[in-house]
């Protein structure tokens, strides 16, 4: 590993999120900073000047929301499509879905509109023998057409582009010479794979993204050299490695949970470091609660996700669960005499009422802030210098107080209570409604928020215990420092099982690790070393879904030694651990083959962060203070939990306060600190 210092960092939406390493010195450095909604770059480059840089560092490594936000706001680029005769509607047909199963309502609107969605002469067969040839004069009044009509992209998707690429390629030369700016997607590129909605979707979201991530990288590489840095910028992906800014901008629509994809990576290997090798991740921020499994120290990832109702992304994914319920979340009382937390959120501009820049609606922040839970007079993030308590009570009291006919206290923890529901109902959703005991996980809160709710998230899902990372504000910026770098590509085959030709497969399977390994090399990041791993999509004759079946083999003297044998024991195993049985007569399928190469960093020592060894806990001791819980005042002990040493334990109530975040260990939970400076947190 290089000597100089790589950097993570983590736009949220409320604060920026940093974390410094220096393998030369083998120390660190945090900060955090407000984010700067709108403008995320001047919130990017704070935090930076906070940590003495930019210039001097390696790298930067950035988790960003710009995608994320983008799609859940419908704040894309104007979008143009040229598809073939017939098929200008898929991205509004979809999967047949409805909004509301069981409504009578409830509508769809696609990201662009039919008027933007052209169609041309052109049709390839399955097999990929070409039909009818494209027009490319119609391609290119096509291109015309969409420029006059304000399109500020554009998505090339045909009908089974997926088994060859030709007539995709030769509209997308025309298309090019003709197109002002570089955001054209074509489908064979980002996702040449059989289902015909899946491409056409994540096709038309990665043109929908670019100019925006496009803009936005731009801005922050502009203010960088300026800045006088002249090292290497990254960006984390959705799968949990990270890629070039180049590459970012040619695929932006993996990053659509860049952010929350992170976190999860360095709260992997957080947990597995402590001894747990089952945990739950609970990324509590400002505007959202992100929830994802680990389940024998392997983070989950999914082939596809859909970021909201009708916006389905095919590119392999960690799964994250995400509620609209973080630190500033509005809380409200409907029309119907109920109390809802979110998911509207006050953002960091104006942020809570506490804040004191202009918002009057009350938010779980604020009844943090009125029970006590948070030191009004020690904010995190370094911007104010003290919170609004008062302010914040009557906000709370005239929104959800009187609606109820309850005082200040009780409405703001009824706000804790329904946010704490609301998050506890996300945990099941990974955990028990997918066959998981949670009595044999842990919760792993991080985010600015996520310790403050531990206690509750233990006693209302049957946790066994909860760890809490020694800096959960920052855990993503240090998941963008210890991520892989790594790239993901599928190609559909269509196979037969019986009788496959192995020694055509072996070609193509050496092919994709080629190339696969081209673009990591090209990152130009240090690893260790690079795997190539290998996956087929796989099904029985006759049936749709498929199976993900790993293959045991890797590249070796320009071959991977596949062969029937080998691919059938792997299918079963698979398809044998999905389903508990096998269909024994039927003819088996290969759909799809999906690469990965993954560059293994460096290893990142976790006891650097650990207590110093000088600490005592005599030393950490910051006296006590009032906070409520359960109906009424409570003394709690007060410590700087950095300052803690290793082994100690503080007993319930307490609160444990740092630069980024704040611990809360309720009455009857126990905190006991491990030679990372975790904190583990059980029942007395």
């Amino acid at each position: 590993m290089s000597s100089a210092p790589i950097v993570g960092v983590d736009v949220g939406g409320t604060f920026t999120d940093l974390f410094l390493y220096d393998p030369g010195t083998s120390s660190f450095r945090t900060a955090k900073v407000p984010s700067n909604r709108g403008d995320e770059a001047v919130g990017f480059m704070n935090g930076l000047r906070a940590l003495g840089g930019p210039a001097g560092f390696e790298a930067i490594v950035h988790g960003t929301t710009v995608g994320t936000n983008a799609l859940l706001e419908r704040k894309g680029a104007r979008l143009g499509v040229i598809t073939t005769a017939g098929f200008r509607d898929v991205l509004e047909m979809r999967r047949r879905d409805r909004r509301n199963t069981w409504g009578l309502w409830g509508d769809f609107t696609p990201i662009t509109d039919r008027d933007l969605r052209v169609e041309v002469p052109e049709r390839m067969l399955a097999d990929g023998t070409i039909h009818t040839p494209v027009d490319i004069a119609a391609v290119e009044a096509a291109a015309r057409d969409l420029l006059a009509r304000g399109a500020e992209a554009c998505a090339i998707v045909f009908i089974n582009a997926y088994a060859n690429g030709a007539s995709e390629a030769a509209a997308a030369k025309a298309v090019r010479a003709i197109w002002p700016t570089p955001h054209v997607s074509v489908s064979s590129e980002i996702l040449p794979e059989i289902r015909e909605f899946e491409r056409a979707s994540t096709t038309g979201l990665n043109a929908y993204l670019q100019p925006g991530v496009a803009s936005y990288l731009g801005k922050l590489e502009g203010a960088l050299g300026e800045a006088g840095f002249g090292g290497r910028f990254h960006i984390v992906q959705s799968n949990g490695g990270i890629m070039s800014t180049a590459t970012a901008r040619s695929v932006p629509v993996r990053t659509a949970l860049s952010g929350p994809a992170a976190g999860v990576i360095a709260a992997a290997a957080i947990a597995k470091a402590a001894g747990f090798e089952n945990a739950i991740t609970c990324d509590l921020g400002g505007t959202s609660f992100d929830v994802s499994l680990v389940a024998g120290g392997e983070m989950a990832l999914a082939a596809q996700a859909t970021i909201d109702f009708g916006l389905v992304i095919r590119s392999p994914m960690i799964e994250i669960t995400t509620i609209g319920a973080g630190g500033g979340s509005i809380a409200h009382v409907d029309r119907g005499g109920l109390l809802q937390v979110g998911p509207e959120s006050a953002g960091s501009r104006p942020g809570p009422v506490c804040y004191g820049q202009g918002n009057t609606r009350p938010t779980l922040t604020d009844a943090n802030v009125v029970l006590g839970r948070i030191n009004a007079d020690k904010p995190i993030g370094g911007a104010l210098s003290r919170l609004d308590v008062e302010g914040a009570k009557a906000a709370l009291l005239k929104h959800v107080g009187d609606p109820l006919g309850i005082d200040a206290m009780a409405a703001a923890e009824a706000v804790v209570r329904v946010a704490n529901a609301k998050m506890a109902g996300a945990i099941r959703l990974v955990s028990i409604e997918r066959g998981h005991d949670p009595q044999k996980f842990v919760a792993l809160p991080f985010g600015g928020g996520g310790a403050l709710h531990v206690g509750a998230l233990i006693k209302e899902v049957g946790l066994q215990a909860a760890l809490v990372p020694r800096f959960p504000g920052v855990t993503s910026a240090i998941g963008c420092v210890i991520a892989d770098v790594r790239h993901d590509q599928v190609r559909t085959l269509n196979l037969n099982l019986d009788g496959i030709d192995a020694a055509s497969l072996d070609r193509r399977m050496v092919e994709e690790a080629t190339a696969a390994r081209a673009v990591v090399e090209g990152a130009g990041l240090p690893v260790e070393r690079i795997e190539v791993r290998f996956e087929l999509d796989m099904h029985y004759a006759g049936q749709t879904h498929t199976v993900g079946v790993p293959l045991p083999l890797h590249v070796v003297n320009g071959t991977t030694g596949v062969s029937e044998a080998i691919i059938r024991m792997a299918f079963e195993a698979a398809y044998q651990t999905a389903f508990s049985r096998l269909l024994p007569g039927l003819g088996i399928r290969i759909v799809s083959l999906r690469t990965a190469a993954i560059g293994i960093r460096p290893d990142f020592d976790l006891t650097t962060l650990a207590p110093p060894k000088d600490a005592t806990v005599e030393g950490a001791a910051r006296g006590a203070r009032q906070v409520w819980f359960d109906g009424a005042w409570h003394t709690a002990t007060v410590w700087s939990r950095l300052d803690l040493p290793e082994g100690s334990r503080v007993h319930g109530p307490a609160i444990l306060e740092q630069g980024d975040a704040t611990v809360v260990v309720d009455p009857d939970l126990v905190a006991r600190t491990d030679r990372f400076g975790n904190l583990i947190i059980e029942r007395e």
